[in-house]
């Protein structure tokens, strides 16, 4: 893989910035490839790493939506889906992951470009940028990918937690 830009949380703006990334993203599950696209959209904001944002069509599996809901101060309110996985399904049971899937179907006018797009936590699926498996940004709360080049104090690590 050719090295990559640094990129330092501690730049990144407020409130955050929306942008096209031309990178390649993808999310495997199971072994199976159930997102893959180069048109997606990336939001940064100071001390996240990048939060990736699919476009529908590079979704390859059913989703539906579940009655969780969550509001971000800057891109409103953010709906949320269920996967299952019916490769592994064992007398009429699968497996299913919720709440691990969100998009912005009404969003704020500066985020209005991905409306519908759909953004997936790192875990319990494999999620790869330009086919280097991402780490999850810590905390369990935030959604962002860390990848080798991404530098910088990223919030949700020890030391730097939000308090409950």
């Amino acid at each position: 893989m050719a090295s990559r830009v640094k990129l330092n949380v501690q730049s990144f703006p407020r409130p955050p910035l929306l942008q096209q990334t031309g990178r390649h993203l993808q999310v495997k599950w199971n072994g199976k490839l159930i997102a893959d696209t180069k048109e997606a959209y990336w939001v940064l904001e100071t001390h996240h790493p990048p939060t990736y944002y699919l476009p529908p069509s590079s979704i390859r599996v059913p989703l539906a939506t579940t009655p969780r809901l969550s509001m971000c101060e800057w891109k409103g309110q953010a709906t949320y889906y269920s996967i299952r996985d019916d490769d592994m399904a064992d007398d009429d049971t699968a497996d299913v992951v919720s709440n691990r899937i969100w998009s912005y179907n009404s969003p704020t006018q500066p985020f209005a470009a991905i409306k519908g797009y759909l953004s997936f936590y790192a875990g319990p699926w494999d999620c790869f940028v330009d086919n280097e498996k991402v780490e999850p940004q810590p905390g369990d709360f935030y959604g962002g990918w860390v990848t080798s080049d991404v530098d910088g104090i990223v919030k949700g690590r020890m030391g730097n937690l939000d308090p409950v």
